[in-house]
């Protein structure tokens, strides 16, 4: 029997089985709690056993192991399996110091690690470039010292050559200026293998047919598939991670039709399948400023929000712009994007849209 969404599980190339990895997230949470077990010990174990969500875990190895006047450092080797990563082996280092309780956990930019300096990502500007749900891994994995202590920490996160790698990624543009972002939903990173995601979604949708379901739900990531399932309380084999290959999707559908068909994804990757991109990976479809200003007109905003909305660097950047003025695009990035992708599944399959943010709060539908 094959597996749903079994690229989850075994990613394949065209010769052999690739390698899963760990996030900068998942790694840094290790050297978080390395780092905590020494101030509470008074020795930095050089192997760690970290919690990560989904119920995965797994044990990491330390590089350094730093104990000294209150302050502990522990670091981790990033392996990100046969992902072509760019912070594959990079070195993710935490130092930990106690503060006094009722200051909660405060994270820091390290070295390498960038601050966000403008409006329109999940982070407040000024704040480190450290996501919610690496916040969330580590703050859990840490709660024991928390407790012995009787005391909150101040974790600063930094990454050896992070700034430097920065310039091989999207961060300048979006606004995160001095190094990289820790990043992780789940703590793993799934090895980018295209032919074997596509077959997956299409034997996903073979899957479905054969068990004679009459509606199925396409989602660009766990969060939006964990939502829309929650939404329409759809059944586990009625669920396809397409992950960025909406167009796979769409045009295996268009000869093997299913009667209806729901896409989730969060509002960045959908407004790219709007703006008529059938990939959505950010490395072969980029932000179109234009695309939204255009939206916008259309929706009656004024020249002043309009000429905004045109020099903004993201689609959250885009969104929130927008909505500053009492104006939402979300509706009208899902009708185009309901637009484009029943122009190429054809009329056997009613197509719908639906949009979530990055905690999986319904947005827009159609």
């Amino acid at each position: 029997m094959i597996k749903k969404n079994s690229i989850i599980e075994h990613a394949h190339s065209d010769r052999a089985m690739l390698r899963k990895g760990w996030t900068t997230g998942a790694c840094a949470t290790a050297a978080a709690k390395a780092a905590c077990i020494g101030l509470v010990s008074g020795t930095i174990p050089d192997r760690i056993k970290v919690h990560l969500p989904y119920n995965l875990v797994h044990t990491f190895s330390l590089k350094e192991r730093i104990l000294a006047n209150g302050l502990a450092t522990a670091s981790v080797i990033k392996d990100a399996g046969d992902d072509p990563d760019i912070t594959h082996g990079a070195e993710i280092f935490v130092d930990v110091a106690q503060a006094p309780a009722g200051h909660g956990i405060v994270f820091r930019a390290g070295s390498g690690v960038g601050l966000v300096t403008r409006p329109g990502l999940a982070l407040a500007v000024g704040e480190p470039a450290i996501n919610y749900s690496p916040r969330a891994m580590i703050t859990r994995n840490i709660a024991f010292a928390r407790h012995v202590l009787s005391s909150d920490f101040s974790l600063t996160i930094g990454i050896v050559n992070g700034l430097k790698l920065s310039h091989y990624t999207l961060n300048k543009r979006l606004g995160i200026i001095g190094g990289l972002s820790v990043l992780g939903t789940t703590g793993v990173v799934i090895p980018y293998s295209c032919s074997a995601w596509v077959t997956t979604i299409q034997r996903g949708i073979d899957i479905a047919r054969a068990a004679g379901l009459t509606h199925i739900a396409g989602a660009t990531g766990r969060t939006s598939e964990r939502a829309i399932q929650r939404l329409l309380r759809l059944p586990d084999i009625a669920l396809i991670e397409m992950g960025n290959f909406v167009g796979a999707l769409l045009h295996y559908l268009h000869n093997h039709p299913i009667p209806r068909l729901t896409l989730a994804g969060g509002f960045a990757k959908l407004a790219k399948l709007a703006q008529g991109a059938l990939d959505l990976h950010s490395g072969r479809c980029n932000f179109d400023a234009s695309f939204f200003a255009k939206i916008a007109c259309t929706e009656g905003a004024s020249k002043a929000l309009i000429a905004r909305i045109g020099s903004s660097d993201s689609a959250h950047h885009a969104m929130a712009l927008a909505k500053g003025d009492g104006l939402d695009i979300a509706v009208s990035v899902v009708r185009e994007a309901r637009k484009k992708a029943t122009e190429i599944i054809g009329s056997a399959v009613s197509v719908n849209v639906m949009l979530f943010d990055r905690d999986g709060k319904f947005l827009a539908g159609e």
